[in-house]
């Protein structure tokens, strides 16, 4: 299980830090930030700064993996389908729960329902 855990938790640093150096073309004054808690297994990509007058904060990715080992992706706030991302790099569908999805509809998305 221990390796198991590493490597999800480097599938996710990876994809993570591919996307930190994209900066958005209609925000000039936003920075990227990766915030990773390896040791309870919380990792969040976030977008925070300034837009004009305006202060930005957006959760871009927020992924959790959880006691069980299924990575639960709690947020996508893109148009990028993770979830075959983390297929590609080798975690099975069974491994992986779109968990902003409602229970139900769960079963219809290919991935594990829990």
């Amino acid at each position: 299980m221990m390796e198991k855990l590493t490597f999800y938790r480097q599938c996710i640093q990876s994809m993570f830090n591919d996307y930190v150096h994209v900066k958005p073309a209609n925000l000039q004054d936003v920075e990227n930030q990766l915030i990773m808690d390896t040791e309870r297994n919380h990792y969040q990509f976030v977008s925070i700064g300034w837009d004009k007058t305006a202060f930005s904060y957006a959760v871009i990715y927020h992924f959790d993996i959880k006691p069980d080992g299924k990575i639960w992706i709690q947020a996508n706030n893109t148009d990028r389908d993770v979830a075959e991302e983390l297929e590609q790099m080798g975690v099975p569908k069974s491994d992986i729960v779109i968990g902003f999805q409602p229970p139900q509809y769960r079963p219809y998305t290919g991935y594990a329902v829990a």
